[in-house]
């Protein structure tokens, strides 16, 4: 304070003289006190640091509004994805809905024991996701929502897996199932003839003697076609004994079939064979009164009915 009074009292006039370049001479000058000149320099100071801090908070202002309008644009957009993935994720999971129905469905035609509530449930754990608070501010909800999402989608995944499993086991039983299905004699072996004689004790046509029959004669006209009844693989194929020509199918599963008296036979031993596939042609061969076919069922090596093994039960 005593350097300003000092200044003051020390103060001299300034004199400001302005001459005009115009032909008439024209001086203006004008004289101001160094304590009013200071006066006005200090003010002039203060308004021009004052203009500064009005100009730099209104800039500061204008970029920061700038920067939160953008990032409420993008949050915004965020909150749009959110809900479209939202929305996404609700589609799939009926899907998996609409899985797991037909799981059920294939599990009973499969005769597979259906899974359990429990087990669906399984897994289903908390989340880890997790926003600050300036975050949800701009997103309402954001960390509720993407809670949600996380837990539904490791819900999808663990269904998707446990459905993964469960179909591999269906398929996997029904092909088992299918496999055995096809090598289970189930078509007549000829097409037209009649039953002769089947399995049982019978009178044997040359001796007259009572003796077991293990299979079933069908008569037919000899060169009428002869059909494998299931797949399988030939193990004989050629003369045996009293049978004339033969044919003995393994089938797998414990089923095997035998086809005698044959006239003509177009399969070789170790043959693969599909069932209605042609294997030979009905004849007279071997110990035989008339042209027919003497076919044979066996199960774990027990003489079956052929009868039961038709899809139908009459010969035509």
């Amino acid at each position: 304070m005593k350097a300003f009074n000092n200044i003051l009292k020390k103060s001299k006039n300034f004199r400001f003289v302005i001459i005009s370049d115009d032909n008439d001479v024209n001086v203006n000058q004008w004289s101001i006190s160094s304590k009013k000149l200071f006066i006005l320099s200090l003010i002039i100071f203060l308004l021009s640091l004052i203009l500064f801090f009005v100009s730099a908070d209104y800039v500061t202002k204008y970029l920061y509004n700038e920067k939160l309008n953008n990032l409420k644009n993008k949050s915004n957009s965020m909150l749009s994805l959110i809900i479209d993935l939202q929305s996404t994720i609700d589609d799939m999971s009926l899907e998996v809905n609409h899985i797991e129905e037909k799981d059920k469905a294939l599990r009973t035609y499969a005769n597979l024991p259906l899974v359990d509530k429990d087990v669906r449930k399984v897994g289903i754990g908390g989340s880890q996701v997790k926003f600050s608070q300036d975050f949800e501010s701009l997103i309402p909800g954001v960390n509720s929502k993407l809670s949600n999402i996380e837990m539904n989608i490791d819900e999808l995944q663990r269904k998707i897996r446990l459905e993964k499993e469960s179909y591999n086991m269906i398929y996997n039983t029904i092909k088992n199932n299918s496999q055995k299905l096809s090598s289970i004699p189930s078509i007549r072996p000829v097409e037209g003839g009649y039953l002769n004689s089947g399995l049982g004790y019978r009178k044997d046509p040359f001796t007259g003697e009572k003796r077991f029959h293990h299979g079933l004669d069908i008569s037919a006209n000899r060169g009428t076609a002869i059909y494998a009844t299931a797949d399988g693989k030939v193990v004989s194929a050629g003369k045996l004994g009293n049978y004339g020509i033969t044919i003995k199918i393994k089938h797998g599963y414990g089923y095997d079939t035998f086809y005698g008296h044959l006239h003509k036979i177009f399969v070789k031993r170790g043959q693969n064979v599909k069932r209605g596939e042609l294997i030979g042609q009905v004849g007279n061969t071997g110990r035989s009164t008339a042209s027919h076919l003497h076919y044979e069922v066996h199960y774990l090596g027990t003489p079956q009915d052929p009868e039961h093994y038709f899809l139908s039960r009459n010969l035509r």
